[in-house]
């Protein structure tokens, strides 16, 4: 019906208006992302519709399958909503546009609605003028490579199927009743006062009311909804937003503060004392918290995040069990969710609550709300007091050097090769004889001292990711990215980092 998508069409020109352009690398691991209107148009994006229509209709075995849409506050989201809206209606399927949402209010509108799919327009904390679809079929999960694949091939080759049936459901009220769910229960029994950082995102229009109705004091801070991010993009990884909260956390004197991405599925913490605590050594802290109240957990953890979810003695004794995973917030939906698990915990700030806390999906608000649970449970104790009780690592934030698209998995395959050889010859890092090499997302290096790095290309974006942590000392951490720094350094296609340790 849309015909094969173009890559040569240019804007403002008779064809781009009339014709699909689609860039293949959009299609990501796990959602889609591109630069509007460079990269995908309007016809583009309804021939996206009109691709997943069809795929919901190979994968879920009803007549008119059922879907729901929302959008987040960018200047073009709502218009490129509509356009998916249409292609998803040419391919007979029924669409419940939310209106204005985060991506987990998308993700409760599916229970909330009994809808089993999800298409949300967003980029997330991606710089304005990209856009993007999180996607999913079966709730509370979102797409995998292999629904990403089928997409694109249906898309690519444009193997749509006009069915009859679509409709259009206009569901108001949807913040509501997110808001609602989450504030039906008690209020904190601990006085909490707590700086809310949101980057002009989204998550402004939602996370401050939320904590201020369950008792928390909030300081906002860039809550109010600005698209061009004119203090800084709403990632709370980066440390220009952190160091934002810091400052107005020691201002207001308050107990804690909270950054939420431009989405909202993603949660960042300072302590009382400004410092921020990366988000995995904030999950050892909650999962220790869970432990004491569940029985014998069991949680899921991303391979970028520190080994304490492993060696901390405190979980130990508790009894709880950890299983390592793919970093991606899809693989570790999954995960947690097909083993059961109490909560999975993501170094990038997604946290994946099962029942009782949470559906199985990330939201970075009822992240919030289990991070203020736990200090209630821990009485008058600060959280600064509750951090300095973890075993000291070294530890950096996420960064990111550039890499195309085209280059970022060859890049990652040979740092792979490199690391295997170096193992395979018995050849000493930083004097020390390799102890673990972790190949299934990227490559993880870790040394006899517990010392580790990893590699790996970035899912939503064109570039690589790099971590390191070390048990030992700063100098070591800082010697392990020297390592990996210059590995990447003697390959053309790696760029500059956004930020380095």
């Amino acid at each position: 019906m849309f015909g094969k998508p173009r890559a040569d069409l240019v804007p403002n020109t008779a064809e781009f208006e009339n014709q699909s352009l689609i860039f293949p690398t959009g299609f990501r691991e796990y959602d889609a992302r591109w630069l509007y209107p460079d990269e995908i148009n309007l016809i583009g994006i309804q021939a996206l519709g009109f691709g997943l229509g069809t795929f919901l209709h190979e994968t879920i075995k009803d007549q008119n399958p059922a879907i729901v849409v929302g959008h987040d506050f960018r200047s073009y989201s709502q218009t490129i909503k509509l356009a998916l809206t249409t292609g998803l209606m040419n391919a007979g399927v029924t669409v419940h546009d939310i209106g204005l949402a985060l991506s987990p209010v998308a993700y409760f509108a599916q229970f909330a609605l009994n809808v089993p799919a999800v298409a949300m327009v967003t980029a997330s904390h991606n710089e304005n003028g990209w856009t993007g679809v999180k996607m999913g079929k079966n709730r509370p999960l979102t797409f995998g490579p292999d629904e990403m694949t089928r997409l694109k091939e249906i898309v690519l080759n444009d193997q749509g199927v006009a069915r009859e049936g679509g409709s259009y459901v206009r569901v108001p009220g949807m913040a509501k009743t997110y808001h609602d769910d989450l504030t039906k229960r008690d209020k904190f029994t601990r006085k909490i006062k707590a700086v809310v950082a949101c980057g002009n995102g989204t998550a402004g229009a939602f996370a401050p009311a939320v904590l201020e109705e369950l008792g928390v004091e909030v300081i906002e801070l860039n809550c109010d909804l600005d698209y061009s991010f004119p203090n800084y993009n709403p990632n709370p990884e980066d440390m220009e937003m952190l160091h934002a909260m810091r400052d107005a956390v020691l201002k207001h004197k308050a107990d804690i503060g909270f950054a939420f991405d431009g989405d909202g599925d993603r949660c960042g913490v300072v302590d009382d004392t400004g410092d921020e605590i990366f988000a995995d050594k904030m999950g050892v802290l909650v999962a220790r918290d869970l432990a004491a109240v569940h029985k014998n957990p069991l949680f899921v953890v991303d391979v970028k995040s520190t080994g304490l979810f492993m060696t901390d003695p405190v979980l130990q004794e508790l009894g709880a069990q950890t299983q390592y995973w793919k970093t991606g917030h899809s693989y570790m939906k999954r995960q947690t969710n097909e083993l059961g698990a109490l909560a999975g915990f993501e170094k990038s700030g997604h946290y994946f609550f099962n029942t009782p806390i949470g559906r199985g999906y990330d939201d970075g608000i009822v992240t919030a709300i289990a991070i203020c649970d736990m200090l209630s449970r821990a009485g008058t104790t600060r959280l600064s007091t509750m951090k300095d009780t973890l075993p000291r690592t070294y530890s950096s934030p996420t960064m990111s050097p550039y890499c195309a698209d085209l280059e970022k998995y060859d890049v990652v395959d040979r740092a792979i090769l490199h690391f295997e050889t170096l193992n395979k010859n018995n050849e000493k890092v930083l004097g020390q004889s390799i102890r673990d090499l972790v190949t299934v997302n990227g490559v993880r290096i870790t040394l006899e001292d517990g010392t580790w790095g990893l590699v790996r290309a970035s899912s939503n974006k064109p570039g690589l990711v790099v971590v390191v942590e070390s048990p030992t000392s700063e100098e070591q951490m800082h010697a392990m990215f020297g390592v990996i720094d210059e590995l990447l350094s003697s390959y053309t296609e790696v760029g500059e980092y956004d930020q380095k340790i």
